[in-house]
């Protein structure tokens, strides 16, 4: 059913993994990490877009707060008037608030994807159990090293199982382990901190809302999420800890420098503002001119 997903992130990771494998092997751990960040990087490029229109959007709905306010007090008894005013009020300024949905739209669609085709690659009955347990029923280790994954053939099924990073199997969880807790936790601890030093910082960086519900999601970006992302860490496969790691230093430097985007923008239109009220202002002495 979700093939239409499947198919598309497994073939970006193909080429990339294709790319990676020429100088390193197909059986390299670093050429299948490698792949991994690029598909992020592919995927983010393209939503960038999408993302600074969102962040542009935020900021005209932040400046337009105060008349909201006056709206919602002048038809606090008839909830269709206040919708109808603020749907106009938007659509005035240009502002469309379902829009940003888009990056984040965009972003589960590909972790989806980049999760199921990840796990798919080890279906031994490695996840049978647990919050992401597969519905398929475990295959043998020779019949799924010859089973085919996607876009990938039984020949880079093996490369990947094969795969190794500082002696850890690419699949390899910090919970099941056992003997290579070691190997498995110094990939995975870094990988994880990377992620929730990431979320935190992008709450910090993210404009600061002024109501209650605002307040509310502030708090659980800069302390939930993190948490959460810790957490997680013990239960995720290196691979795709490697995919949320890359993922929320992206989001982080962009919301860095989309902040840093839009106060360069909201400083010029304040100039160009100056500008002309000091054309139109009379200068100091001379006699107003009467319309």
């Amino acid at each position: 059913m979700l093939d239409i997903v499947y198919f598309p992130v497994s073939a970006v990771l193909w080429c990339w993994h294709q790319l990676f494998a020429l100088p390193l092997g197909p059986a390299d751990g670093l050429a299948w990490l490698l792949a991994v960040v690029a598909l992020v990087a592919t995927v983010r490029a393209l939503l960038i877009g999408p993302a600074l229109r969102q962040a542009r959007s935020q900021a005209i709905m932040r400046s337009l707060q105060p008349r909201t306010d006056r709206l919602r007090h002048r038809h606090r008894d008839d909830p269709r008037a206040l919708a109808t005013a603020i749907r106009e009020l938007h659509r005035e300024h240009g502002v469309r608030p379902f829009a940003g949905f888009l990056p984040l739209l965009g972003q589960g669609v590909v972790f989806l994807g980049l999760f199921h085709v990840l796990r798919s690659f080890d279906r031994t009955g490695a996840y049978t159990v647990g919050p992401f347990a597969s519905t398929s029923s475990p295959l043998s280790a020779e019949t799924n090293s010859a089973t085919a994954n996607y876009l990938f053939g039984a020949p880079e099924v093996r490369a990947f199982l094969d795969a190794r990073l500082l002696g850890a199997p690419l699949s390899a969880t910090v919970a099941g382990a056992g003997e290579l807790l070691v190997s498995v936790a110094a990939l995975a601890v870094p990988l994880v901190l990377i992620a929730a030093v990431s979320t935190h910082l992008t709450a910090r960086f993210a404009p600061v809302g002024t109501d209650s519900t605002a307040t509310v999601l502030r708090t659980l970006s800069l302390w939930v999420l993190p948490a959460g992302a810790l957490v997680s860490g013990a239960i995720m496969p290196v691979v795709v800890l490697v995919y949320f790691a890359t993922n929320a230093a992206w989001t982080c430097a962009q919301q860095y420098l989309l902040r840093r985007v839009l106060a360069a923008e909201e400083a010029a239109v304040a100039a160009t503002a100056t500008a002309a009220a000091r054309a139109i202002a009379p200068r100091p002495g001379a006699k107003p001119r009467r319309r």
